[in-house]
């Protein structure tokens, strides 16, 4: 352990350097206690912090420069990321302490060298973001009237989940965080097996995972279905949408950013949480993957997404006139021409109308077998969108008919914006009781080349075999634009690395379009 803790330290202290612009002997001198090279800069102190049930959390603090004896300063509070140290932050907040905050950023409970277990957002951890700004006030030199807090992933969800707790604090920006646990790695009753392989392996890097996480994470990625409601309660008790009732009564003002691509906490569930909040709001969706939106801020580099943060904490800290509030409160950027959208709320994200596509033959496939269409990679194929406008591609010509039902929309003589959820409705007849299946939505171009414009895994258990039964589905909230001259393509499959599939061995799907209830897939557009 001693190695280990030297060790820590000195990356903390050299890649803390990096942020600062420090040369290395003056990182060195920083590990303990680092005042900034210019006496104008703010000042930054690393500390011991007192958490919640007597751990330590390992923290920092900068302090603008110049304070004055006798004056306070906004606080603005920052719980790192799963498996990120006490320096995640620290470019954003020495900008923040320019700017003239108090900003203590700490690394989360079992990480790194903090005390205690991981606790995935439990009780511990929402007690201790409570801790830290006793300490802060006590402390420092901030005004207990003007508490913040802000977070990345797992530091937007302790986040928000303190928000409920702490009437204290009065505004809170969340990024790339969840507020619903279960439909973020659960949605369609189906494991999200690489984002929580992801998280499980980070976990086990950079912390110590707790006996109820193990316990948990075995038994979900084993498909434990004996132990799924145990599961879900677990969940629920760390969703924020579970709180917004005291969210809302607090009365903190909440920021969520997220990407459109988001493999780990989906788009969706921050949506709907957003529409439920009654104070100030807003919400701004972009293209990427998990954190990648902000990541470029983290380093210090201008990034639209931190510069709304501090917008934000600007408004409801310090009270400035910036306009952030007054703005249309959703902000959309399309992952195909980059620009931004502004909507007075989620609903009238996709106001231009819905365009129906009627599935009408019906498609039968053998389960067990990836038929070439899949979601990608978790954290690299959105990552590729973000950047190059790649997202993961299939030929749908060549897709095998024996393990992948196809249909596809009329070729469209005009651009078509995509804009919010797109709807599956069908009938679906299984050989077997259980099973798994995977619907993709593909723009389609001349050569047959399908882009993927979204998806979403559906799970079901149960079912009596030969009995059709209906299934709506959600496919991941999205902003692309089909060119003029493509086309739309559904595919559904039975097997994608992304997901867990529960298909046993022989299990057939029939998709159906009865007279009675059609089959469909409804498309929201923007308003041309």
């Amino acid at each position: 352990m001693p190695v280990r803790t030297t060790t820590a330290a000195a990356v903390a202290a050299m890649l803390a350097a990096a942020a600062l612009g420090l040369a290395p002997h003056q990182a060195q001198a920083a590990s303990a206690t680092m005042p900034t090279a210019a006496a104008a800069q703010p000042e930054l102190r690393f500390h011991d912090i007192p958490g919640s049930g007597g751990i330590t959390l390992k923290g920092n603090v900068f302090t603008p420069a110049g304070a004055t004896p006798g004056r306070t300063y906004p606080l603005i509070v920052l719980p790192t990321s799963w498996g990120m140290p006490q320096i995640e932050y620290i470019a954003q907040a020495r900008k923040l302490a320019d700017s003239g905050y108090i900003v203590v950023g700490y690394t989360s409970r079992g990480f790194w060298l903090s005390g205690g277990e991981i606790e995935t957002a439990g009780p511990a951890d929402v007690a201790d973001v409570s801790a830290v700004i006793d300490w802060a006030l006590a402390t420092t030199p901030a005004d207990p009237a003007r508490i913040g807090l802000g977070g990345v992933s797992y530091g937007a969800g302790i986040s928000l989940l303190a928000s409920a707790h702490d009437p204290r604090i009065k505004a809170v920006v969340a990024l790339s965080g969840w507020a619903d646990l279960i439909e973020s790695i659960y949605s369609g009753r189906t494991q999200h097996l690489q984002a929580a392989g992801l998280l499980g392996a980070a976990g086990a890097i950079t912390g110590r995972p707790g006996p109820e996480l193990r316990q948990i994470l075995g038994d979900f990625l084993g498909s434990k279905l004996d132990k799924e409601q145990a599961m879900i309660d677990w969940g629920r008790k760390r969703s924020p949408a579970e709180k917004v009732d005291r969210i809302n009564a607090n009365g903190a003002a909440i920021m969520l950013g997220n990407a459109w691509g988001d493999t780990i906490f989906p788009p969706n569930q921050y949506a709907a949480f957003y529409e439920k909040l009654t104070g100030p709001k807003r919400l701004e969706f972009r293209p990427g993957d998990h954190a990648t939106a902000e990541a470029t801020g983290l380093l210090g580099l201008p990034n639209d997404t931190w510069t709304n943060a501090h917008r934000w904490f600007d408004r409801y800290l310090k009270g400035e006139r910036n306009g952030v509030d007054t703005e249309a409160p959703v902000q959309i950027k399309s992952r195909s021409t980059g620009g931004y959208e502004g909507y007075a709320d989620w609903k009238s994200v996709g106001s231009g109308g819905t365009e129906r596509i009627d599935l009408s033959d019906s498609e039968h496939v053998f389960a067990n077998v990836d038929s070439g269409a899949n979601g990608g990679i978790v954290m690299l194929s959105n990552l590729l969108d973000q950047f190059l406008k790649t997202p993961p591609v299939a030929s749908i010509p060549l897709l095998p008919r024996s393990f992948a039902a196809v249909w596809q929309s009329r070729r469209y003589d005009e651009e078509r914006r995509i804009r919010g959820t797109v709807r599956l409705h069908t009938t679906v007849t299984p050989t077997k009781g259980d099973g798994t299946f995977v619907a993709y939505l593909y723009d389609v171009g001349p050569l047959g080349l399908g882009k993927l414009v979204s998806n979403a895994p559906y799970t079901f258990h149960g079912k009596t075999p030969g009995q059709a039964f209906a299934v709506d589905l959600e496919l991941f909230s999205t902003a692309y634009d089909v060119p003029e001259g493509h086309r739309l393509a559904l595919v559904v499959d039975t097997v994608d690395p992304l997901y867990i599939e529960h298909n046993p061995t022989g299990a057939q799907l029939t998709f159906s379009s009865p007279r009675t209830d059609p089959s469909w897939v409804s498309v929201p557009l923007r308003e041309q």
